[in-house]
């Protein structure tokens, strides 16, 4: 792997967003690139009372940003979609740097802030309400929505940017302001994603717009910020991304001061391989979500249920796949499987493997690469082991590359098998038999958010609302009508007559 002075490529980067270099050192906060386990900056934090004061002035903003017209608030979110396009390649390579993703997928991610901006910019003139009929004569009852306030963001290292991009151009067409803690592994696009809003906060102003400071506010800090922001009176909803045992410590904080979550936690998710599947394209989209972003994917495929009469044909096609894959240097050409994020997940993914063979299970794969290359940087082989049966580490998830692979003889045992888990974000069926096609997706089918026919459970469009992960129950954030998580729907009835029908037989003297 050639070695390369990362920390210059990131100053150069947030240099070009117009981040002074100072801020990028005299901290105590590490951040570190996977590529070679370097520290690309020393980054200064905030305090719990510092945050205090963020969340108090976020509100202020609020205040003054419901009182603009969503049109004119999708204004804004249009010009950070422009500024995105612009900064496209800048922020995409950042993302690569920093948590690993190589070079696709990094701007792969900047793509889907850029098309939830488009989404957000059109909503800005879709806040329907119902008009609804009313029992009452000459009265008329509608529906109407009015910003939440603050909205609090938690995000995680895998998608460093997009999962703010997400809740925030949602949150701010919507009338309310933001508060942003980001993974202490991912600071550094972060703080390249605030100087792009900053400069669509700019020019939205200079265009004569009315957009308060504190908008949009960056919290960088350790798990006391995180837990400040779900503790605060003043955030009415925290948007929270990460694992199930952080979701299980957030939740439960939320519901004490009746505040509302969008939790989007783990996702243990599973394929079934049908007797009819096309088996070319089953490989592809098998290959793509399992081993994309290095296992690291709320949505990556970690369980496969393989018929028995297609199990000999595609399994060894697919063990070929992985030990041919190239895996290294996520910003080289022809890498398809950079590095893990650090040595804590390296460490997992060799637990669950030794009790995957505890458990009786073949391993395929799995050993560390490149370790020559930076004592720091974690390579591994993606993995794939064939089970007996779905126990041990298989109802488990890693956040790693390793794929189970399970046989199954009839569909109703495969089915049962995909929600026999407690997580539940994506699946997928490949077939091409419509009775189980239609099965999947219905009632009695798959009980995850996603439930795909012939793709993989990997990724997901930002026109379909995303989440539903059903151990938390949690919400969902993007697409479809996820907007009204970010609301609060009031009922009005108005009364255009002379009478009121249900005080009918109640006199006053109004003399």
């Amino acid at each position: 792997m050639a070695k390369t002075d990362l920390s210059k490529d990131v100053a150069g980067i947030l240099a070009s967003l117009g981040v002074p270099t100072a801020c990028l050192s005299g901290g105590t906060l590490k951040a570190r690139s996977p590529i070679d386990g370097s520290v690309i900056g020393m980054l200064k934090t905030i305090s719990p009372i510092e945050t205090t004061v963020a969340i108090d002035k976020a509100h202020a903003a609020f205040l003054e940003w419901r009182l603009v017209p969503a049109p004119k608030r999708g204004e804004l979110i249009r010009l950070l979609g422009e500024e995105l396009r612009t900064h496209k390649d800048a922020l995409g390579r950042l993302v690569s740097i920093e948590a690993g993703k190589i070079t696709s997928e990094g701007l792969g991610e900047v793509q889907e802030m850029i098309d939830i901006c488009d989404f957000a910019v059109g909503l800005s003139r879709q806040l329907y309400g119902l008009t609804i009929a009313t029992e009452r004569s000459e009265h008329r009852m509608m529906e109407t929505w009015h910003p939440l306030g603050v909205t609090g963001i938690i995000s995680a290292f895998n998608f460093p940017v997009a999962v703010w991009c997400w809740n925030a151009a949602l949150a701010i067409v919507c009338g309310n302001s933001t508060v942003w803690k980001p993974s202490e592994k991912t600071p550094m696009t972060a703080i390249a994603t605030q100087a792009i809003f900053d400069k669509a906060l700019k020019r939205y102003n200079e265009a004569g717009g009315a957009a308060p400071a504190n908008l949009s506010t960056l919290l960088i800090g350790d798990r006391a910020i995180g837990e400040v922001l779900v503790d605060h009176p003043k955030v009415p909803l925290v948007s929270a991304t990460g694992s199930t045992a952080m979701g299980r410590a957030v939740g439960p904080r939320l519901a004490g001061r009746f505040a509302r979550a969008i939790l989007e936690l783990g996702g243990n998710n599973a394929a079934i391989v049908a007797p009819t599947a096309d088996l070319d394209l089953t490989l592809r989209g098998v290959a793509f979500a399992a081993m994309g972003t290095a296992g690291q994917r709320c949505t990556s495929l970690r369980r496969l249920f393989v018929h028995d009469s297609v199990y000999d044909a595609l399994v060894p096609r697919l063990i070929k796949a992985y030990g041919s894959v190239t895996v290294g240097n996520p910003l080289e050409t022809g890498t398809l499987v950079g590095p893990l994020i650090d040595k804590g997940a390296f460490d997992g993914m060799q637990k669950a493997l030794a009790a995957a063979k505890a458990a009786g299970g073949t391993v395929h794969g799995g050993a560390r690469m490149n370790e020559s290359d930076g004592g720091d940087a974690y390579y591994v082989r993606p993995a794939i082991v064939e089970m007996p049966s779905q126990s041990g580490p298989v109802k488990e998830e890693t956040f790693a590359p390793i794929l189970y692979v399970i046989r199954y003889s009839d569909f109703n045992d495969a089915l049962a098998l995909n929600n026999d888990v407690p997580q539940g974000l994506s699946s997928s069926i490949f077939t091409n038999d419509l009775r189980e096609a239609e099965a999947f997706v219905s009632d009695r089918g798959s009980d995850c958010g996603i439930a795909n026919v012939n793709i993989g459970p990997s990724g997901a469009e930002i026109g379909g609302a995303f989440g539903g992960e059903k151990e938390t129950g949690g919400g969902r954030e993007s697409g479809s009508d996820a907007w009204k998580a970010y609301m609060r729907r009031a009922t009005n009835t108005v009364n255009f007559g002379r009478s009121l029908p249900l005080a009918q037989g109640v006199k006053f003297d109004v003399e």
